[in-house]
Order: C-alpha cells, then sequence, then structure tokens
C-alpha cells in the first residue's frame, strides 16, 4: 500500500430513500359491485448500511466518491399490492472504522467486526394504503397515506489501524528500517526527517509460523499532542494497538528524555495509552561497543524493559519479536 492510497479519513454525505406512496385504489371488477378499498402500502425507502471488510486497510475507495443516494420506496398498488422497497446503499469499510455525527463530532458508530452491517441511516417508511382506514362507520376511504421522508446529514468516518504493535518514535529513530527489516513492507526510507507521512502496516513472522501485526506512523515530536508536526495525525492509530514498541536512537543526545517526551505526548492525546505494555528499543546500536552499552543500560529508564537491536546487522530481532510476542500473548 502506497502513501497516496493510505486514507483514513473522509467526510461523507449520505440520505436515505423516502417511503412509497399509499395507494387509494377501490376495487372494480365486473359482476362485483362495491368492491371497496383494497390500496397496497408503498414500500420503505432504502437504507444506508455500513459494512465491516476485513480484506481493507484503507478509505481510499471512499476518497473520490462522497455522496451516498437510497432509492425511494416505490408505490402501492391494487389488490393490497404493497410497493417495493427502496435500494439499500452498502458502504464498505475497513475494521476499526468509527463514524462521528460531523456537526456533533459524536461518535455514533464503531466497526471492528468482519461483515458486521450497522444501519447509519434508515429509509423513509412507506405509507398506508387506503384498506387500512376501511370502518364500519367509514366503508370507502379514498385517501392513503404519503410515505415519509428519509434521513439524511454529514458524516466523519475515520480509521484506526487494527495492530498488535505500535512502533512509537522520533522523526528518524529507524521505525520505518525495523518494520521493512521484520516484514515484507516496503515503507519509505531515508536519511532526512518525515520521510514516513502515513501509517505502515507489516506481518512478523515468528516462531512456528505464528504471527502478528505490527504499525508503524509518522514519527511524533514534542507538542505533537497539540498538533506539532505529523505524529499528530494519527496518534488515534495507536488506540487500537494492544502493545507499544519506543524506538530511540542509540545516538541520541538524551535516550531517557526522548522516551519520557513519548509517553508524555501520548498521555496528552489518550491518558488510557500508558496502561498499555510497553517496551523500549535502542536501535542503530551496531557501532556500540560493550562498554558503552553498558554506559547506556545505566541511564535507561526503570519503568520499562529495554533491549539494544540493529535493523542493519540484524542484531537482536529475533530477542525483540521473541519478547513482543510474549508480551501479546
Amino acid at each position: 500500500m502506497t502513501e497516496g492510497n493510505f486514507v483514513d479519513y473522509i467526510k461523507i454525505y449520505a440520505s436515505s430513500g423516502k417511503g412509497g406512496q399509499g395507494s387509494a385504489h377501490l376495487h372494480r371488477e365486473k359482476y362485483i359491485t362495491k368492491g371497496g378499498p383494497d390500496g397496497g402500502d408503498g414500500g420503505r425507502g432504502g437504507h444506508i448500511i455500513l459494512r465491516g471488510d476485513k480484506n481493507m486497510w484503507t478509505l481510499f475507495h471512499l476518497k473520490f466518491k462522497r455522496h451516498f443516494r437510497a432509492t425511494q420506496g416505490g408505490a402501492g398498488s391494487k389488490s393490497r399490492s404493497t410497493g417495493a422497497d427502496g435500494e439499500d446503499i452498502y458502504i464498505d469499510v475497513p475494521l476499526g472504522t468509527i463514524i462521528r455525527d460531523a456537526d456533533t463530532d459524536e461518535i455514533l458508530f464503531e466497526i471492528t467486526e468482519d461483515k458486521k452491517e450497522i444501519i447509519l441511516l434508515r429509509g423513509g417508511k412507506g405509507g398506508l394504503g387506503n384498506w387500512n382506514f376501511k370502518s364500519s362507520t367509514n366503508q370507502t376511504p379514498r385517501y392513503a397515506q404519503p410515505g415519509m421522508d428519509g434521513l439524511e446529514g454529514w458524516f466523519r468516518i475515520e480509521l484506526k489501524l487494527l495492530a498488535d504493535v505500535g512502533l512509537v518514535g522520533f522523526p528518524n529513530a529507524g521505525k520505518s528500517t525495523l518494520l521493512s527489516v521484520l516484514t515484507a513492507a516496503k515503507p519509505k526510507i531515508a536519511d532526512y526527517a518525515f520521510t514516513t507521512l502515513k501509517p505502515n502496516l507489516g506481518i512478523v513472522e515468528h516462531r512456528n509460523h505464528q504471527t502478528f501485526v505490527i504499525a508503524d506512523i509518522p514519527g511524533i515530536i514534542e507538542g505533537a499532542a497539540e498538533g506539532k508536526g505529523l505524529g499528530h495525525r494519527f496518534l488515534r492509530h495507536i488506540e487500537r494497538n494492544s502493545a507499544l514498541l519506543f524506538l530511540v536512537p542509540a545516538d541520541a543526545d538524551d535516550i531517557n528524555k526522548e522516551y519520557e517526551i513519548l509517553l508524555n505526548e501520548l498521555k496528552k492525546h489518550n491518558p488510557e495509552l500508558l496502561d498499555k505494555d510497553r517496551l523500549l528499543a535502542i536501535s542503530k546500536t551496531d557501532m556500540l561497543d560493550n562498554e558503552l552499552k553498558e554506559e547506556i543500560k545505566a541511564e535507561l529508564p526503570k519503568d520499562v524493559e529495554a533491549l539494544f537491536i540493529s535493523s542493519v546487522a540484524q542484531i537482536g530481532l529475533q530477542e525483540l519479536k521473541d519478547k513482543l510476542w510474549t508480551m501479546l500473548n
């Protein structure tokens, strides 16, 4: 999945169908006098339905189609025939999708199961035909109900990636390189900040053909929760992760400080993120000797387990996968 094809935020307009008109037909047939009312009911309008699809990873398919209108229900007819229901419109979305009311920002629905269907807007109810209104005192009603109007509105669809492990780190910490080594993903890698502009997903193969999913989001900088940099747009993806892997390069000026900044940004975005299991990986350690490693170890934070890795030199990667697998299980 290329960066240009990853879309995790869309605003759409949807309107359900109007109900069909009830029929005011009176029965007319040779040799049958006073046939009476036999007008059928109108059909309901079409629904707007959201449906989860486990094979989708992005909202890209909604990028160029943002208006959805269901059809009107059919009118009732003679012999108490009910009109046809309007055609339902299905909007397929990836698992982990949230639907908000665009005006109030209220979360309306959340889709986390494959093939799960949720009616976003119900179609209008069909009008009753005149046969419903006959009585001993009103034997020939010549009126029927009109169909009820459908519903409409603007909605925001947001995707929160469903991944087992989320990579958290500053720009140029080596997250994309690690993802490319652990998985078959091909993220953009370069020697300048913010090379990752969209989240990337990859499947890590563990022992005995076991797998788990890891997600790399754009680098977080201090103030990201307030809107600085790029990472603030994607912090919501971390909310879905079971565990968090913090990545700090060995050549950082202050490893402990970088870790604390990252932790603080997550806390400001959503304090519940601190309840997730965490692991700290010191990247780019292929140039360190044992003496330097011991010096760094002495300064590492005490509230999180840490290990040394190098994506380029393939150092400590199996141990990293083992620890992540243990955390997830």
